[in-house]
């Protein structure tokens, strides 16, 4: 991959994380957020929707189906316990998550 492609969006693979900080467990999703960065995410930590106090999906930039399901697996999972979480998303995943995206 040439330095110029990897500046492409196309070419970035997501992440999803699950922090411990001082303001309690953060939900971290950054790049391109696909099926493979979902599966890492399950084989790491498991398919039950964490406790999570915040979500950070400011960095994502574009957000697959399966992203947006694990997402919102956890945002339902808070809300039906009592705890809503708090959700900061970037245009990418606000476009998914309105039904706004292209495609």
């Amino acid at each position: 991959m040439t330095p110029e492609s990897a500046d492409d969006p196309a070419n970035r693979r997501g992440v999803v994380r699950l922090l411990n900080t001082t303001g309690g467990r953060l939900l971290c999703l950054a790049g391109a957020v696909d099926a493979a960065a979902v599966d890492a995410f399950w084989r790491r930590y498991g398919r039950e929707p964490a406790r999570v106090d915040r979500i950070d999906a400011r960095s994502v930039t574009a957000l697959s189906a399966p992203g947006a399901e694990l997402l919102l697996d956890h945002v339902e999972a808070a809300e039906r316990a009592g705890r809503p979480v708090e959700l900061r998303p970037s245009p990418a995943v606000t476009r998914v998550l309105t039904g706004r995206e292209r495609g």
